[in-house]
């Protein structure tokens, strides 16, 4: 007997199939425009960007429906949203390892983000070495006729865990997976020597901030005019205002 396809349901399913693709890929839209508020206060305001890099990636559908094959879930897109958590990614490079926290603190204090998963790679690290602070989070997404609470994992780490991360990436997949164990230990060797440095990097990150805050304590006892830009401005806009020539 011929088959015949039901194309009324055959255009269902592909309605609800962009929908979810869209969603996940929404989701990224919506974290790209907080990160991008973030970074700009940072710049206009604090006069500081602890932002250096912001990537994001959407799995595709074969590489979903591989994943779904291996981790021997439904093949509907309940489960597949229920149980696969990494549709939607977003990677953050930080300067330095107090920004990391920072950032995932005023993330977290959005109304509308619910953190579903913390973890932490890098007060606990992974074996292999690998460093990062990963977060799960739920973000509505409003569509024209539902709301969607679309989940987006987020990488934070600094430009060495970064560095560190992506050489391990491509040596696993240069050696289908199976590293040959002296590699694995430069590997592990390198790892604790990218943390010594973003260590030390934080000290120096630290000790540089408390210079700039004594020196601004130093500036506000000068008189006005007093070798700062700044304060020649204010001593300007305040003498204009109050009609002082």
């Amino acid at each position: 007997m011929k088959k015949t396809f039901d194309m009324k349901n055959l255009k269902t399913i592909k309605i609800e199939l962009t929908r979810f693709m869209m969603a996940y890929k929404f989701a990224i839209d919506e974290m790209t425009t907080k990160i991008n508020i973030l970074r700009d206060e940072f710049n206009y305001i604090h006069d500081y960007n602890p932002i250096e890099h912001v990537n994001s990636r959407l799995k595709s559908p074969e590489s979903i429906f591989k994943k779904v094959q291996r981790k021997g879930i439904d093949f509907t897109l309940d489960s597949i949203k229920e149980n696969i958590k990494d549709i939607a990614g977003m990677r953050i490079t930080c300067s330095f390892l107090s920004d990391i926290y920072e950032l995932s603190r005023m993330i977290a204090y959005q109304k509308d983000i619910r953190i579903l998963e913390y973890k932490d790679y890098i007060k606990n690290p992974k074996p292999n070495g690998y460093q990062s602070l990963h977060m799960i989070v739920e973000i509505p997404i409003f569509m024209s006729d539902r709301e969607e609470l679309t989940l987006v994992e987020v990488q934070i780490r600094t430009i060495a865990m970064d560095f560190w991360a992506s050489l391990e990436h491509k040596i696993y997949y240069k050696y289908n997976k199976e590293i040959p164990q002296k590699m694995l230990d430069e590997l592990k060797s390198t790892a604790e020597m990218a943390s010594l440095l973003d260590r030390k990097m934080e000290n120096l990150h630290r000790d540089m901030d408390k210079m700039k805050k004594e020196d601004e304590a130093g500036e506000l006892l000068l008189p006005f005019g007093v070798g700062n830009n700044k304060l020649k401005f204010l001593e300007s806009f305040i003498e204009e205002k109050l009609g002082i020539k």
